[in-house]
């Protein structure tokens, strides 16, 4: 049966009520009562398509339970519900007879909107738990981690959310925008649509350990001209200035107080910020929790990391990098290396787990050469180390190009590229390499001598 987004393919509607047998319920005053022609029980529903949502959400907002005599109004209706949420691209769904035919099995299929971020609330007076079982309530699919990002959604949300200040006693106009978080990360933030004052100027009081000045810097690009409210700012001490005071091992730093008062040359709002700047913490064990496809001992001597220094998060974040790059070197293309700390407050340890997620390892595959002569190209092969089956190192290929050139292997060598081409099935990398001279025309680059190549 064919698909047909936001609308209903039905075959025979007709004449599939009249393949099942009537569906008999208890007898009313001596009549027997059968289900309407063209509705029959649901036997089962599929969901198809989902990967944001579980099935549970979306046939929650369909309103079709199993067992429910169902035609072609109620699946409209439940489809008008799924696209109403502004959740789904397209909608579409089909039934047709169950196994013994005795009622319909269901399929819904949705395309679901991708762009979605978290959801934040700032300055609304009430409880953000609170606030979320009450949207909740509203939308079976809303979720405060992932929240379609379209302006019907943002609008209806707000709207929501008016309705519950104001049962709250605090009647205010919410907008719901889209604006940005971690770097490269967005987040949705539902606040008051009134204009926010701006932020005019930081400063900083109880610090000790670190500068007015390097304080003052590292929050003037995202702070300033900021339209305030306490959450947005906190959020942008947590990603400006608390990485100031981990790196110096002072992880537990915390900002107790924040007050404003208006600027009296600009229109806008000074923040003072109190810093409890805490004490010095150093880095206690690292260790690799999890598989690890390379000798855990020798990751963690590539991390490098200072056990018994101050605890430095600066440098553990290095260190995750060059266990990255090492998973990398090895041919684990798709690599992921986070970690978890665990802060011990009695003995003023930092402990640090890395975790990682390998993924599949890929393999050198064919090494073609072109712009080189017969005689070039089986030198180039010769001296190429990364061999066909053995580990691909995505850097290898550029920097066997830099050391035929820094060698002088060849006279009138013009630009050099490589060109890997990952096949994600196989797992498997072929490289190009191409060379070119300074007057292609007149023929191939020169070969000059032989050089090691490899790198």
């Amino acid at each position: 049966m064919k698909w047909l987004p936001i609308t209903l393919m039905l075959a025979s509607v007709c004449g599939f009520a009249q393949a099942l047998p009537a569906q008999k319920k208890p007898a009313a005053k001596g009549t027997t009562a059968v289900a309407p022609a063209g509705r029959w029980p649901i036997q089962s529903i599929v969901v198809e398509g989902i990967r944001i949502y579980t099935r549970e959400q979306v046939l929650a907002v369909a309103g079709l339970k199993v067992g429910q005599v169902a035609g072609r109004p109620e699946f409209e209706a439940a489809r008008d519900r799924l696209v109403a949420t502004g959740a789904f691209e397209t909608v579409g769904y089909k039934f047709e007879p169950g196994p013994k035919r005795e009622g319909y099995v269901a399929t819904f299929q949705v395309t679901e909107v991708q762009q979605v971020y978290p959801v934040d609330f700032e300055d609304l007076h009430v409880s953000s738990l609170d606030l979320e079982a009450a949207l909740r309530a509203k939308d079976p699919i809303f979720s405060m981690e992932k929240l379609p990002a379209t302006q019907p959604v943002l609008k209806r949300y707000a709207g929501w959310i008016e309705e519950y200040l104001a049962s709250k006693g605090v009647p205010e106009k919410i907008a719901g925008s889209v604006a940005p978080a971690d770097p490269g990360d967005y987040m949705i933030v539902f606040a008051p649509a009134r204009p926010l004052p701006a932020v005019a100027q930081v400063i900083f009081e109880g610090n000790k350990i670190v500068s007015q000045e390097v304080l003052w810097q590292a929050v003037w690009g995202a702070a300033i001209g900021l339209p305030y409210t306490e959450d947005a700012f906190r959020q942008v001490l947590r990603a400006s200035v608390r990485p100031i005071y981990e790196a110096r091992g002072r992880v537990r730093v915390a900002f107790p107080k924040i007050r404003t008062e208006p600027d009296q040359d600009v229109k806008g709002v000074n923040v003072f910020v109190t810093v409890d700047e805490g004490v010095s913490y150093e880095l206690g064990k690292v260790a690799i929790e999890g598989p690890s496809p390379l000798p855990p001992d020798f990751l963690l001597k590539t991390g490098d990391f200072k056990s018994g220094d101050v605890a430095n998060m600066d440098r553990v974040t290095e260190g995750l990098e060059r266990i990255r790059k090492a998973l990398l070197h090895a041919g684990y293309m798709d690599a992921k290396v986070t970690s978890d700390r665990k802060i011990d407050d009695e003995n003023k340890k930092v402990d640090v787990t890395v975790k990682m997620e390998a993924g599949p390892q890929y393999l050198m595959g064919k090494l073609t050469i072109v712009g080189l002569d017969l005689d070039g190209e089986a030198e180039m092969k010769r001296i190429w180390t990364m061999k066909e089956g053995k580990p691909f190192n995505p850097d290898y290929p550029d920097l066997f190009l830099k050391r035929v050139r820094e060698e002088g292997i060849f006279d009138n060598l013009g630009p050099t590229k490589s060109e890997p081409k990952l096949n994600e099935k196989a797992h498997i990398a072929d490289v190009t390499l191409r060379f070119t001279g300074t007057n292609p025309q007149k023929g191939q680059p020169g070969r000059r001598g032989r050089g090691r190549g490899g790198a």
